[in-house]
């Protein structure tokens, strides 16, 4: 229910507010020491993450799917900034993303 409660913060706002938000969040969370440009080595920048995301724009459960993998899946496991954040701003870290990100989606 966290997941829902994240995004459904965001849905309220306006698309610019509820990205400069996240956008900020990420800035705070030291989230583009990583994402950022260029991003670190074997790490995908913000902006390709958010492309790869586009095709499941829409889709059933891809958001809490993408949450899923990003906050607890094996595939980040000890990455110490993923597994510090919360799960309401993995949540809308996530819901940005879907939304296009840096890519103004």
């Amino acid at each position: 229910m966290a997941v829902a409660a994240g995004v459904v913060a965001l849905a309220g706002w306006p698309a610019s507010a509820a990205a400069q938000t996240a956008s900020q969040m990420a800035a705070d969370r030291g989230c583009y020491n990583c994402h950022g440009g260029p991003p670190q080595r074997n790490v995908r920048s913000f902006a390709q993450i958010a492309a790869s995301y586009a095709p499941l724009r829409g889709k059933p459960g891809a958001e809490k799917e993408a949450l899923e993998r990003m906050h607890h899946g094996s595939r980040f496991s000890h990455i110490a900034a993923h597994e510090r954040l919360s799960e309401e701003d993995a949540s809308a870290l996530v819901h940005w993303l879907f939304a296009g990100g840096l890519t103004g989606g």
